[in-house]
């Protein structure tokens, strides 16, 4: 595995070179497209769910938005994979019956993952009704430190120096702003009476743990697997409807009952679940262009127009201990991100270096992105 440093290496690497220039123009403008996407997707899907969270009146069920999110990227898989079978029905609906249920070892062995990512988007609601968007954006970005700590665990992945140093900054800026932050509520957030840090602080670290769990696990058994990604997600989102309705029955079952699966569903909301279901789905287009550098810098963009727009829409206080903390966050992330300089450890690191799914971006959408990108550095 570590054999191809030599002379096959350089060779290698000057017959890219060579085709990065010639391409330099069109890589240049697709990079920038894709900076672009990451950042807007990653922080508007915060924003708007802490927007449509925090509005006063009838709350729509966070459980039901998770399920209906699945079903909509489960019927896009399913709509795509029939434009790839060139529209014929029996031809999708047996390739689909051999590869869900006829080889329903390898659909089981997505049932874990999936339980995580449904368990995960539960949580960013719970979290993010709770948290202002800016201190959620820079406490979420614990997924790195737990990703990392994963793929060394479960991947016998290796770190640089500098990559634990951003680890330990990281760290050390997040405890900053859950300082800076405890006690501080938002200026416009009408029911700030009914919101807990405390909630939403656990919520988040729980989240963030299992995202990088189900990141790691999700490579480890996608290893050599031939699937496509939009097989992918049809296993995936099987479990994940499935898992959603019980997760939704054992939460909110009987107000369901009585006002309906759709109830507080508005125009806002159903953008924050298409957003969900298929920001995710434009990310994994573009991703393939972003380097770990550039998703770095999208990570940390996102961070900075979650913090401006938080200050604008919910009057959210900005002061010292959060720039610092929120900056040593941003340092982190692009320190991260960096190429290792030793070529000897390239091969053992570069999944550890861009830790899959959900340094991807953010709320790497959180919950569709994983499942793409991981598939994506798995093929």
């Amino acid at each position: 595995m570590h054999s191809g440093t030599g002379g096959g290496h350089h060779s290698g690497t000057a017959q890219q070179t060579t085709a990065n220039q010639s391409q330099n123009p069109v890589n240049r403008k697709l990079k920038y497209i894709s900076l672009a996407v990451l950042v807007v997707q990653n922080a508007s899907l915060i924003l708007s769910i802490r927007y449509v969270r925090t509005l006063p009146g009838d709350r729509f069920f966070a459980t039901s938005a998770v399920v209906m999110a699945e079903v909509l990227k489960v019927l896009t898989c399913l709509l795509l994979i029939l434009l790839q079978k060139r529209l014929n029905v029996k031809q999708t609906v047996l390739f689909l019956v051999d590869a869900v249920i006829y080889q329903y070892k390898d659909t089981l062995k997505l049932a874990v993952p999936s339980l995580i990512y449904t368990l995960q988007n539960n949580l960013q609601y719970v979290a993010i009704s709770n948290l202002p968007a800016a201190t959620f954006q820079v406490t979420y970005q614990l997924k790195i430190l737990t990703t990392a700590l994963f793929s060394v665990l479960m991947l016998r992945k290796s770190l640089s120096r500098v990559q634990w140093v951003s680890l330990l900054l990281l760290f050390t800026g997040v405890a900053i702003v859950q300082v800076q932050q405890e006690g501080k509520k938002e200026t416009s957030v009408v029911d700030s009476s009914t919101q807990s840090y405390i909630v939403g602080l656990v919520a988040v670290v729980i989240s963030c743990m299992s995202s990088g769990f189900a990141g790691v696990y999700f490579e480890k058994i996608l290893k050599g697997s031939s699937a496509s990604v939009w097989v992918r997600n049809v296993q995936l989102g099987i479990f994940g409807m499935s898992l959603g309705m019980l997760g939704l029955w054992w939460n909110d079952g009987a107000a369901v009952a009585e006002r309906g699966f759709l109830h507080g569903y508005t125009s806002m909301v159903w953008c924050v679940i298409l957003n969900q279901a298929f920001g995710g789905l434009l990310v994994a287009v573009v991703v393939k262009y972003a380097d770990n550098i550039l998703k770095g810098f999208a990570t940390s963009f996102s961070i900075i127009v979650s913090t401006v727009l938080s200050i604008h829409l919910f009057g959210f206080h900005l002061d010292l201990l959060f720039t610092v903390g929120a900056g040593l966050v941003i340092a982190a992330v692009c320190m991260y991100s960096l190429p290792r300089t030793t070529g000897s450890s390239d091969s053992s690191s570069s999944s550890a270096s861009s830790p899959s799914p959900r340094t991807n971006g953010g709320v790497e959408m959180e919950a569709f992105l994983p499942k793409f990108v991981a598939k994506q550095k798995g093929s």
